[in-house]
């Protein structure tokens, strides 16, 4: 078992000392990032890997202590691994999360018994172009986001959905998005809530000056595209909020249904919109459920 903690925080490092206790009294080997190790108290038997992309092969789960960003670091893991990717919440939303601290010793006893179960989540494959010529390519489970990267001016785009201009305005930026990742920045810039097993793409304007700039949900099997204009000071693509790299005016970014999903293990049946209303502290006050 692979094992991630936001060792930054008291909490996750005694959240992580205690999943690797019950984890090896179970007979269950644990590996950890070297660079972890040392703000861990682990024993010995720990197996201490460098921080590379392949660090989690061969193993049978990744378990994620932390708050979103650290369960999105997880997923680079998931991704390239294969390895499902189980994540405890310790931070404030956390909807990727399937267990929340209070839950560590049900944690332990599911891994050690198995019981839980795996799906897949879509993911971005993304492509910068300039001038014709592909100078970046990356991913991501949440969003592809381009953005304004001068506070004072906004950015001119022009968007694009299957080879077909939408509309060219001015603002803030657009999201790009799973229906994972509307419940994360494309929900705060004014996207739709996507049911998970729902396949689909979403595009956000954020802040857009124009009068069409609606959120925009097509199919999996679309193309998006955003082209930086020309005369437009230049951009940024942020990546699960995690990677960047610069756009030069006249770069277009290029998204579409990434070819290898995020594999998440499960430990609950609740149904999505549970876990909708728990996350929001929706009021549901007076609810009466269908007649019978």
């Amino acid at each position: 078992m692979f094992l991630l903690a936001h060792t930054g925080r008291p909490a996750a490092v005694r959240s992580a000392e205690l999943v690797v206790q019950g984890l090896l009294r179970s007979g269950i080997g644990v590996r950890v990032l070297a660079e972890e190790a040392a703000d861990l108290p682990l024993p010995p038997s720990v197996e201490r890997v460098e921080l590379e992309q392949c660090a989690a092969e061969g193993c049978e789960l990744i378990v994620v202590l932390g708050g979103d960003g650290t369960l999105l670091r997880g997923a680079d893991f998931a991704r390239t691994s294969g390895v499902p990717m189980l994540g405890v919440n310790l931070g404030r939303v956390g909807f990727l999360a399937e267990a929340e601290r209070d839950d560590l010793d049900k944690v332990v006893d599911r891994v050690v018994t198995r019981a839980y179960e795996v799906e897949e989540r879509m993911t971005l494959d993304i492509l910068v172009r300039n001038n014709g010529n592909i100078v970046h390519t990356d991913w991501a489970l949440n969003e592809a986001s381009v953005e304004k990267a001068a506070r004072e001016r906004m950015l001119e785009v022009v968007t694009e959905v299957d080879g077909r201009p939408v509309s060219r305005f001015g603002g803030d930026g657009v999201v790009c998005a799973t229906p994972t990742g509307s419940t994360a920045y494309a929900f705060s810039a004014g996207g739709p809530v996507v049911w998970p097993e729902v396949e689909a793409l979403l595009m956000v304007p954020i802040s857009a000056h124009a009068l069409f700039a609606k959120p925009l949900v097509t199919s999996p099997h679309s193309v998006l595209a955003v082209e930086v204009q020309p005369k437009t000071p230049h951009g940024v693509l942020w990546c699960d909020g995690r990677r960047t790299v610069e756009l030069p005016a006249g770069a277009r970014v290029e998204v579409r249904r990434g070819a290898v999903p995020v594999r998440l293990a499960r430990l609950h049946h609740a149904s999505f919109t549970d876990r909708l209303v728990a996350k929001f502290a929706l009021p549901v006050a007076g609810w009466r459920g269908a007649p019978h």
